[in-house]
Parts: C-alpha cells; sequence; structure tokens
C-alpha cells in the first residue's frame, strides 16, 4: 500500500446554550473521531456583554456557548486535556480576554502554556467589513492583537494569536482575488504593528511571521478554488520572503483553515447542500501543496435552524471518507504542471497583486475600511443580480425547481432541529450574579484598575494580556473586562457602504421606480423604508443588500447599520415617518427581539408596517404574523425584485 499523508485536522464549529452542553457535544464530537475543536460563542461574549447586560437580551445561548467567567472555561474543557487539545476559538473583539481565561485554566491545570496548540480568530478587519462583532475602532483593536501576539511568542509560542480570516469577504460578496487580496494586506498590517510596537525582539520577526495562521472560504467553483489557494501560498511565501526576510521556508508556509462555504447552503431543496459541500471540500484538499491543514463542513440544513449533533456527524463523515477512504493523500500534488492550473494561478495572481497593492497605497487594511466595505458590497450586489437574472444558476432555486418530496425535510425532520430553551437566559443570568456574589471583590476591582492602566500605557514593557490573565484568576467577567475597554478606547461604528446603482438594476426596476414615482406624486414624498438590525447579530449581508435593492427601487432608505436596540429602531421609525420597517435577524432571536419593536411602534403612535427577514422556522413566521408583522422573508425568498414588489404593495394599499 502507498503511504500516505497525515490527514488534516477535522473539526465541526459547535457550542450551544451553556458551558455544560457545548462540553457534552464536544466529548461526543471527539468520540466520533473530531480531531480538533472549533468554538462558537454566543453574541454576548463576542461583543463584550455579560448575560444580564440588557443589550445581550434575547441572545444568550443562542449562536453559541456563553462564556462570561473563568468557571465557565472550566466546564467547557471539562476532561479535556488541554495539552494535547487544539483548539479553535471563533473570537474577535473579545478575543484578548477569552484567551485570557483558556490561558488562565491552563495555568490553573497546571499545563504549561508553550504546550498548548490553537488558535484565536482575532481577525478585527473581516468583523469590520462583514460580521460585524466588533466594539472598538481600528487603531486601539490592532493594539491589542499585536499585544496578544507579543506574549504569545514569549510564553504561549504553539499558540496561534490570530487567524486571518477570509472565509467571512467571500460570504460578503468579495471575488477571490478580493478575498487573497483583502486577507494578505489584513496579515501585512498586523505584521508591521507587531513589528512597530517594540514589544518583539526583531529577531524573532520570523517565529512570529511563522505563527500567523489564515482561515478561508471554499466555495462550489472547486477548480477556481484550487487555484485561489495555491496563489495565496505562492503570494505569502513571496510576502514572507521580501517584506519581513524569513528565510526558513517552514516559516513561510500558507497555515490554514478553511470551513466551505456557508453562503451557498440553499433553504430550497437542502438535500443539495450535501454534494455543495462536498465539491467544496475539494477546492481545499485536492492540491497537496495547497491543502488546509484544518478543515470544519457545515451542516447540511443550516439554511433551516441550528444542526443536530447527527447532522454534524454527517458532516465529519464526509471528511473522514474523503481523508481516509479515497486514494487523495497517496499521491504528491496532481496539479503540479498542469498548464490550466498555472494559467489560472497567474491570471489570479496578477489581478489579487493589483488589489493588494491598491489597499496597501491607501494606508493598508486597518485604514481603508470604508473602502473595502463598499466594494464588497458593490461584489455581493453584482452577484445577487446575477442569480436573480438567472445568470448564475443555483440548482433547485432558480432552475430545476420542482422537486420531489424530501425524506429529510419532512415534520418530524424539522421540528428536531435544535432549538434553546429560554430559561438558558435566565439560568446566565442567576449564574453570573452568584458569581459575583461569591468572588473577592477587592482583588477584581484591582484587577481591573491595572487593566485600565495598562490599557492606557504606552510603554512597551506593558501588555494587555498581563492584567487581562489577572482578571481572569480574580474571577472578572467578559462583561467587565471590555467595559473597561469601552471606557478607554470607546465604541466604533463600521461603514454602511451601502448606495444605489451597485447591481446595474435599471431596466429590471424600472416598473419598480414608476411605481415610486407615482407614490411621490400622489403624496409628495417618496415611498421610505428603515432597514434595522436589532439586537447583536452583525450579519449584515441581507440588510445592506436590501437597502441597496430598495434605492435602486426608488425608495428612501434609513439604514444606519448594526446593533441597534429596540428602542433606536423605534425612535428612528417615528422621527423618519416611515413607511416599512424591515428588520433583519439572523441569530435566532426574532421571537425575543420583534415583538419589542411592534409594541414600541404602537407606543409611540407609529403606523409603519413592520416585516421580518431571517432564518425563520414556518412555525415562527406564523407567530410573528400573528403579532402583526406583514410579512417574513427568509433565504428561500431570494428575488429582491419580489420583496421591493410586496413594499410597494403593502406601501400602495396603506396610502
Amino acid at each position: 500500500m502507498k503511504d500516505r499523508s497525515k490527514p488534516w485536522v477535522m473539526r465541526t464549529y459547535s457550542g450551544h446554550s451553556s458551558a455544560t452542553a457545548s462540553n457534552e457535544l464536544y466529548r461526543s464530537n471527539l468520540a466520533k473521531g473530531q480531531t480538533g475543536l472549533s468554538i462558537a460563542f454566543d453574541l454576548p461574549t463576542q461583543t463584550g456583554y455579560d448575560p444580564d447586560d440588557p443589550a445581550a437580551a434575547g441572545e444568550v445561548g443562542k449562536v453559541g456557548v456563553p462564556v462570561v467567567h473563568l468557571g465557565h472555561m472550566r466546564e467547557l474543557f471539562r476532561d479535556l486535556p488541554l495539552s494535547e487539545m487544539n483548539t479553535s476559538m471563533t473570537i474577535n473583539s473579545t478575543a484578548a480576554w477569552l484567551w485570557g481565561l483558556y490561558l488562565a485554566l491552563a495555568d490553573e491545570e497546571g499545563v504549561d502554556l508553550n504546550d498548548l496548540q490553537g488558535t484565536t480568530q482575532n481577525d478585527i478587519v473581516k468583523e469590520y467589513l462583514s460580521r460585524g462583532t466588533y466594539i472598538f475602532a481600528p487603531e486601539p483593536s490592532k493594539r491589542l492583537i499585536a499585544d496578544m501576539i507579543a506574549f504569545g511568542i514569549h510564553h504561549a509560542a504553539r499558540w496561534n494569536p490570530i487567524n486571518v480570516c477570509s472565509y467571512h469577504l467571500q460570504e460578503a460578496g468579495a471575488t477571490p482575488a478580493q478575498e487573497i487580496a483583502y486577507a494578505l494586506a489584513t496579515a501585512i498590517d498586523v505584521l508591521d504593528a507587531v513589528r512597530d510596537s517594540g514589544k518583539v525582539d526583531p529577531a524573532l520577526m520570523p517565529e512570529v511571521v511563522g505563527r500567523i495562521s489564515f482561515f478561508v472560504n471554499a466555495g462550489v467553483r472547486f477548480i477556481e478554488e484550487v487555484a485561489k489557494m495555491r496563489t495565496f501560498t505562492a503570494m505569502w511565501d513571496e510576502i514572507c520572503r521580501t517584506r519581513y526576510r524569513v528565510e526558513d521556508p517552514s516559516l513561510r508556509r500558507f497555515r490554514y483553515g478553511v470551513q466551505v462555504n456557508s453562503l451557498g447552503l440553499t433553504e430550497q431543496q437542502p438535500e443539495n447542500n450535501v454534494q455543495r459541500i462536498v465539491f467544496e471540500m475539494l477546492g481545499v484538499t485536492l492540491s497537496a501543496d495547497a491543502r488546509a491543514r484544518a478543515v470544519q463542513l457545515p451542516a447540511w440544513n443550516e439554511a433551516l435552524g441550528l444542526p443536530r449533533p447527527w447532522d454534524q456527524q454527517w458532516s465529519l463523515r464526509i471528511q473522514q471518507v474523503l481523508a481516509y477512504e479515497s486514494d487523495l493523500l497517496e499521491y504528491p500534488d496532481i496539479f503540479a504542471g498542469s498548464r490550466v492550473m498555472e494559467a489560472i494561478v497567474h491570471d489570479l495572481t496578477t489581478a489579487a497583486q493589483g488589489e493588494l497593492d491598491d489597499v496597501l497605497a491607501l494606508g493598508g487594511a486597518f485604514n481603508a475600511i470604508d473602502e473595502l466595505k463598499s466594494r464588497l458590497v458593490a461584489s455581493q450586489s453584482a452577484r445577487v443580480a446575477r442569480i436573480e437574472s438567472g445568470e448564475q444558476i443555483v440548482v433547485g432555486v432558480n432552475r430545476f425547481t420542482e422537486t420531489a418530496p424530501s425524506p429529510l425535510t419532512g415534520d418530524e425532520t424539522i421540528s428536531s432541529i435544535v432549538t434553546v430553551d429560554p430559561a438558558v437566559e435566565q439560568e446566565l443570568i442567576e449564574d453570573v450574579r452568584a458569581w459575583r456574589a461569591s468572588r473577592d471583590e477587592e482583588a477584581v476591582r484591582a484587577a481591573l484598575d491595572e487593566l485600565r492602566r495598562v490599557v492606557q500605557s504606552r510603554d512597551v514593557n506593558d501588555n494587555v494580556m498581563v492584567p487581562t490573565i489577572a482578571l481572569a484568576k480574580a474571577g472578572g467577567t467578559t462583561g467587565e473586562w471590555a467595559n473597561t475597554l469601552r471606557d478607554v478606547f470607546g465604541e466604533y461604528r463600521a461603514p454602511t457602504g451601502v448606495r444605489s446603482g451597485l447591481a446595474g438594476r435599471a431596466a429590471d426596476f424600472a416598473g419598480l421606480v414608476a411605481r415610486s414615482q407615482a407614490i411621490f406624486e400622489k403624496r409628495g414624498s417618496p415611498p421610505k423604508l428603515l432597514v434595522a438590525k436589532p439586537g447583536l447579530d452583525g450579519h449584515s449581508n441581507g440588510a445592506e443588500q436590501i437597502a441597496v435593492a430598495a434605492r435602486d427601487a426608488g425608495f428612501e432608505v434609513i439604514y444606519e447599520g448594526i446593533r441597534l436596540s429596540p428602542e433606536e429602531i423605534v425612535a428612528a421609525a417615528r422621527d423618519e415617518d416611515v413607511d416599512v420597517v424591515g428588520l433583519s435577524i439572523l441569530s435566532g432571536s426574532h421571537l425575543a427581539l420583534v415583538p419589542r419593536v411592534v409594541a414600541g411602534l404602537a407606543a409611540a403612535g407609529v403606523e409603519a408596517q413592520v416585516v421580518v427577514g431571517g432564518i425563520v422556522p414556518d412555525d415562527d413566521a406564523l407567530t410573528l404574523r400573528e403579532w402583526g408583522v406583514a410579512a417574513v422573508y427568509t433565504p428561500k425568498d431570494y428575488s429582491l425584485g419580489a420583496i421591493m414588489d410586496d413594499l410597494l404593495t403593502l406601501i400602495e394599499s396603506s396610502s
């Protein structure tokens, strides 16, 4: 039998409800053959709020596990040997805090920090551009990342303190060239900040470069994805060699993990998602010279709701069949010498280098957030328009839509999708209050004071990780850590990138524009739409595309970005005198947040219609309509023209 290469690390992205429930899930997944953990944190944890903070209402435990204090970190890793784990934590604005808890736990268990292996995602640029779980402005955020890298190279040398994440850029519409360029620009910005900080000896910079890892997306165009990864690999090697003078080839390796594309998963005929996932996995495994070091696959039914353990097992088994049953790992790179692949890589390298040079000329990724956001919204608008027109085929959505009933999506299957018990939130509120009552308050106060001092310090000998770990050990909480930094840094609101005319819909939307003009002529003002994202959900792609399409259809659109409270939405609807309030919620918190908006509008005397968009099960949609919501849109409603037609009909019927 031929020698086989070692398989990649196999993960599933998971975590929900509580540390106890998530620990049980992790141990079960590891028993099934999963070889690494990929932890999903809930939105309050990601955005720096404790469960009893009003901003966290309705969001606790919904899209990941709440981790508020060291007790939760202990429970999350109960019976899991930290020194043997390879742990990936999807955390960004509060990455220093969650890593601090992890390091505090390791120290408590007597584990040498240099034995720890894993990754904190910690890429704040893509949060500004696509995912939305940022807190602080670019420069303070860059400082936190640099401090983590400096601490890691001295004390936890096998840990990857940042995972430059182009995954969400593709989800936000990035072309392959943009995905490559913006990710590499972020890595350059971060490495330059570390080099210039004075906190790392120049002789250690090659080691710093060697700890930079990446997290990418793989779409269904898997030949193009293979070329993208070969391009990424070659360009990163060149940057490391020429910009940072790294001589050791092993430290120049493009080390990346991957989750295949969730954007392309469909609610319609969701069984098609299985083959999509398989083809997307091929894009990051076929080329041995550019193969992923870790792979996590979404579940086939993620467009319907939170997958069950069995659904995640199915995704794990897909990886295992490829790695252990196929002959993939028995051969060297099968694309070596391919004229076709070399030509694709050449063209993609030229395009990506042009994009990268452009970003660097703008002052780097951290300085170019506004421009990059606008470009991504434009790219996504073009993609959506291609699907609407049928130019880009999506099987089961805009072509081959007739289907036999699926046994995978019967009532029993759909009803068994995981839902989070609303009682979890109250349990976590009681938990954190009991935790605060049991700790040494004086020690916590001293740790917070030291954290504040270091955050304000410009001394190269001060590193934010030191007081962060001390606060974790003293019993501090996620909200206390984040609020201390908020007091110093303030909070940031990223640009929306929304403007009209991005998708070239003039001809297709001519009838909609005429109807909008008729409304204007009848009453002296255009139809007015407030697009709003209540709660902590930062995934704004859908809201942005609705805002762009509405402007193209002749609406006046008010859209101020993410993370608005229901009270702020009501005030905006009242002050702007809008016709329709469109709420976008992808976190599963629609039943908690929508009634607060509806009740607030009624109390304020606002007569605007309310529509909701998100991943909303049919039973929940019925409940929302009973509460007075005029329409509910889910991922199956891909035609923005049809949605605009509905909104205009609502306005016309009430005028």
